[in-house]
């Protein structure tokens, strides 16, 4: 079933900019990371079928490659990859939608496409999705110092503790911890994490000593111990220390549980919402639970997700916009809304009010579109248009100077950058990249040339290639 939305109204081109606050601009550097997944549809639910989409092709390692040399070009602080160990399955209680619509199904590792990517690139950062669940945490450790190592310090780590029931299934558990429960474990994993990355090898004890036949010397690598509730090691780190150590962290929490974990470990957080008022009062909350937590909250960065549909009219982005919709499928926006939710839609009268569910799935998405603009209701059949457009989260459309506008206003409520979706690959990007990067340029507002340095010192500053005081994973280095 195809999804065909009502025309665009010329009004809705401009829309992203009248709902928010007309205060003084404030001038900085936006940071931008390209939202993407390693499958054919990520959140574009039917627009693969269309001849300019390329993610057919994400099997091949030239399809990630041609995009990691575009996304520099254009100057993009980071790749973000997405990723889910499991099958959305929820929808009509059957995964024949999501394979039908390949909407996050078939889907291959993010991690393995990194090294190509980075050794064809020289700037770009990489920002993974890794569960709690995938790796012990000792493994891991390893996996992600190597990565650090390989592409010289530009590796993040978008933390999840993982929302699909059919994820534990797979790995052979009873099922998923309650979501409350589940960060107690993330917290307990990334403690071990931080042992390992920060405090089994000292700054020193790579000697590389050929006269002597030394590379490591031996008393300077020590051995960790933790035994917590949920994950237990004891050992050395298996990787000498990486140009990061620990690799810069994300999280996307949009419960309070997720934001006070945010609060504790991220330094970028990746948020999402339709009203700006609302978001900019999520991230303030967010900013004062780390300063409650003994954080410097200025060392946290904030992303909203974003799809971008630009042109050099408004009637050409009225153009794409219906032409991208005639292409949605009802059948992917539903398979991938209630696996993100956890709630079997399909049961739901679909012109009926809805209200805020509580699930032990993600809850990100039901804060964002249920109770993120209280005056007014959505109804299934309007969430599901809004899904099939939108994805997870806003849509911004316009023409380059209008979109330029929107941005700088989304960074006046508390902004720091976006993580970029797209309708199709690579069109999307392109068009960003072509149109709307010079003018954020010209204004001063991105980036035209990287700082040398880390992923790290990229985002917050030359001469910060780790993590600085009072992060928690700080304690744990030698003293």
């Amino acid at each position: 079933m195809q999804l065909i939305l009502p025309p665009l109204r010329k009004r809705l081109l401009v829309r992203n900019k009248l709902n928010l606050s007309r205060g003084p601009k404030m001038k900085k550097r936006i940071l931008f990371n390209a939202f993407h997944m390693n499958c054919v549809v990520h959140q574009s639910p039917g627009l693969w079928v269309r001849p300019e989409d390329q993610m057919a092709r994400y099997t091949e390692l030239e399809t990630w490659v041609e995009l990691a040399r575009l996304l520099e070009r254009g100057c993009f602080d980071a790749l973000f990859l997405a990723d889910v160990v499991g099958i959305y399955d929820v929808y009509r209680d059957s995964r024949d939608a999501a394979l039908t619509q390949a909407a996050q199904a078939p889907l291959n590792d993010p991690a393995l496409l990194i090294p190509a990517m980075a050794y064809a690139t020289k700037h770009l950062g990489f920002a993974f999705t890794s569960s709690i669940l995938q790796y012990h945490p000792y493994i891991f450790a390893r996996l992600v110092s190597t990565l650090d190592h390989l592409t010289k310090g530009r590796i993040a780590w978008n933390i999840v503790t993982t929302y699909l029931e059919s994820a534990a299934r797979g790995l052979g558990l009873p099922g998923l911890l309650p979501h409350d429960e589940r960060y107690d474990a993330a917290d307990d994993y990334v403690e071990l994490c931080y042992k390992l990355w920060e405090g089994s090898w000292q700054d020193d004890a790579v000697v590389k000593n050929r006269q002597l036949g030394i590379y490591a010397d031996p008393r300077k690598v020590r051995e960790i111990h933790h035994d917590g509730k949920y994950y237990r090691g004891h050992g050395c780190h298996m990787s000498e220390p990486s140009p990061q150590r620990t690799p810069v962290l994300y999280q996307a929490g949009g419960s309070p549980r997720g934001r006070e974990f945010a609060a504790r470990h991220a330094e970028c957080v990746f948020v999402g919402g339709l009203n700006p008022a609302r978001v900019g009062e999520s991230v303030r909350a967010t900013r004062e639970l780390a300063r409650r937590a003994g954080r410097d909250s200025n060392d946290i960065r904030f992303f909203l997700y974003a799809k971008v549909i630009t042109a050099d009219t408004e009637t050409a982005v009225q153009r794409k916009y219906e032409e991208y919709l005639s292409s949605v499928n009802y059948d992917g926006a539903m398979a991938l809304l209630c696996g993100w939710s956890g709630i079997d839609f399909s049961k739901f009268d679909p012109d009926k009010p809805l209200r805020y569910i509580e699930t032990n799935a993600a809850r990100t998405v039901m804060q964002a579109f249920i109770r993120s603009e209280e005056d007014r209701q959505w109804n299934l059949r309007e969430l599901v248009r809004l899904i099939g457009a939108n994805g997870g989260g806003k849509l911004l459309m316009g023409t380059p100077e209008q979109l330029a506008d929107t941005f700088q206003d989304w960074i006046n409520v508390g902004i720091d950058g976006f993580n970029l979706a797209y309708m199709v690959t690579p069109g999307s990007f392109i068009d960003f990249i072509d149109g709307v990067v010079p003018v954020l340029q010209k204004r001063g507002l991105m980036q035209r040339e990287y700082q040398e340095g880390t992923l790290r010192e990229k985002i917050f500053g030359a001469g910060g290639a780790r993590l600085r005081a009072p992060h928690p994973a700080t304690r744990y280095r030698p003293e």
